[in-house]
This record gives structure tokens, C-alpha cells and sequence, in this order.
């Protein structure tokens, strides 16, 4: 994210648990060439990344180990939505 959370939307966050997704990639800098290649490889239909090594797949694990997300605990099912 690029600009500062509105307040209200910050304390969403940390009640839920996922502020500290929201600060992902902060000051990281993208690599478009890779994000294109990776585009390129991915197939919707199976939801498998066909690499030239082979093919590859984002688990729920994989998830929780990047992001530090909790995969135990009670689900979060309520509806959002947003004005933009």
C-alpha cells in the first residue's frame, strides 16, 4: 500500500489480526520483468505455475510461512465491501 490507512480501517485491521499484511512489500521495489515471466507461466485453469524446472503451486502453508498469517483459529466470514 502506498498511502497511509485511514484510522478506522487500521484498527479493522488489527483487531483481525492483519496489519501487519497490510505493511507487506513496503519500500520493496517490483520487479516487472519477473511478475511478467511468472504471469506467463501461470495457468488459471489449474491454478499451477509451469515453470521450466516444473510445475509449482502456492499452498495455504506457503501462505502462512510468507505472510505469518494464522491458519488456526476461527474463520473470518463476515461481508465487506468498500466505496472504492
Amino acid at each position: 500500500m502506498s498511502s497511509p490507512l485511514l484510522p478506522l480501517i487500521e484498527n479493522y485491521l488489527r483487531e483481525a489480526g492483519f496489519w501487519h499484511v497490510a505493511n507487506i512489500g513496503r519500500g520493496c521495489k517490483l520487479d516487472p520483468k519477473l511478475i511478467s515471466a511468472f504471469i506467463k507461466w501461470w495457468r488459471p485453469k489449474t491454478h499451477i505455475f509451469h515453470l521450466p524446472c516444473g510445475e509449482c503451486t502456492i499452498t495455504l502453508e506457503d501462505v502462512h510461512l510468507q505472510l505469518g498469517l494464522s491458519v488456526d483459529g476461527t474463520v473470518l466470514t463476515r461481508f465487506a465491501q468498500s466505496a472504492d
